[in-house]
């Protein structure tokens, strides 16, 4: 009886222990790696083992990949990954609930490093967080030992206390990320051609963050401009990345082909190729400079507003393709030219800047074309924003460019430029 009291005695105090570690307030200090190396400290100095390994899931959350760990070292230093589903820790995560290992091999796990350790009994829990796995931690013993239900209830307390941790170190190096790789990609001055004006916007949502909304201008041989807008469909890093590579792609392909049409058809199919499961609405438009022609084509992007003097605003009327990616496949992509007249001004946009919860878009789209005016690009941008944003957050990303053919003065005219 004396015995079963300690027993209880002991357990309880080690539960206090472990209490005591995740919720000292120094904890909130620390930076990832620091709060990592104290924490798995705890749990070997506290459940008696020979390895404390975290392992957390990669950016497209198909592996796992060792982060941090006591008495496995190799295991960060070699960067040992694991598919979800396969062996110990993948098995953890797939079934996101704890498991435990008496048989150490390669029967069992995937990672050679746990049997040459000379471990006879692992047991692992899932980390996490939001709903979200964000990896595994597992204890492994080098004798041969069953874990307590108590012992499995305070690992998966250290793994909830790491995986808040890491949800909110990886949300805001995500968006620090996210936001670097924006602002790396935007145009920082747009190109000038004479005779041609432009203005651009970039604004990311109050909700979202950073996302995949972009702008793109360029100059192409042959007295040609080209104009990109587009939103890839999420937020954060990932739709980030996604942008960046269509953007690159849709530029190369600007350089091989002249058809706007063309182009798109070419993206898509690299889109659907090599970047599964996203998608994107692109606008893509080339401007011969020299005869004011626009040749315009859609992939499931609202049209531009063309605004020419003494004439009202009007969207193109051109036809909106499906979007880019997401294994649609589309063929025979379509292209709309129109003329833009010395003074004509035209604008496009991504939907972030019409599309409001609980407004009409059909009224806000309306209102857009009402704030497009033929001035001065920079003015028409300012307006365009105050009608259309005000002083209310938007809550998803806003890019929008104007692109205005100047005018001729009338010194210009007497003079025979035309």
């Amino acid at each position: 009886m004396d015995g079963v009291v300690m027993d209880v005695s002991r357990g309880s105090e080690t539960r206090l222990r472990f209490l005591e570690a995740i919720t000292d307030s120094a904890l909130r200090e620390l930076d990832l790696d620091k709060l990592f190396e104290v924490l798995l400290t705890k749990v070997r100095d506290l459940l008696a083992v020979d390895t404390v390994t975290a392992l957390l899931t990669d950016l497209g959350g198909t592996q796992l990949v060792a982060r941090a760990t006591v008495g496995l070292e190799e295991e960060v230093f070699q960067g040992v990954r694991v598919a979800l589903g396969t062996g110990f820790a993948g098995r953890v995560a797939q079934l996101r609930e704890p498991v435990q290992i008496s048989h150490v091999d390669e029967s069992t796990v995937v990672n050679p490093l746990l049997w040459k350790r000379g471990l006879h009994a692992l047991l692992g829990v899932p980390m996490i967080a939001e709903d979200d796995l964000v990896g595994v931690l597992h204890i492994g013993s080098t004798t041969d030992r069953r874990f307590t239900d108590d012992e499995v209830d305070l690992l998966q307390l250290v793994a909830d206390r790491l995986a808040v941790g890491v949800y909110a170190h990886r949300s805001r190096s995500e968006r620090a990320a996210a936001a670097v790789l924006q602002n790396s990609l935007l145009p920082s001055r747009l190109p000038t051609t004479e005779g041609w004006g432009m203005a651009a916007r970039y604004v990311p949502g109050a909700d979202s963050g950073v996302g995949g909304d972009w702008y793109d201008v360029f100059q192409l041989p042959g007295n040609r401009t080209g104009l990109v807008i587009g939103d890839v469909v999420g937020s954060g890093l990932a739709a980030a990345i996604v942008m960046g590579r269509l953007r690159s792609a849709l530029r190369a392909y600007a350089l091989e082909f002249e058809d706007p049409a063309t182009v798109l058809g070419r993206l898509d199919r690299k889109a659907a190729h090599f970047e599964h499961h996203s998608m994107a609405t692109v606008a893509y438009a080339v401007i011969h400079t020299d005869t004011g022609r626009m040749d315009l084509a859609l992939a499931g992007h609202l049209p531009p507003v063309l605004a020419v003097p003494g004439d009202q605003a009007r969207f193109v009327e051109t036809t909106v393709d499906p979007p880019i990616g997401y294994r649609l496949a589309v063929t025979g992509r379509h292209r709309t030219s129109v003329d833009l007249p010395p003074g004509a001004l035209v604008a496009l946009y991504t939907d972030g800047l019409v599309e409001r919860r609980d407004e009409d878009l059909d009224e806000r789209l309306e209102l857009l074309r009402q704030s497009v005016v033929p001035t001065a690009p920079e003015l028409a941008c300012a307006r365009i924003m105050a009608n259309l944003v005000g002083d209310h957050p938007a809550t998803d990303d806003i890019a929008l460019l104007t692109v205005r053919h100047t005018p001729l003065l009338p010194s210009d005219a007497a003079a025979g430029f035309r």
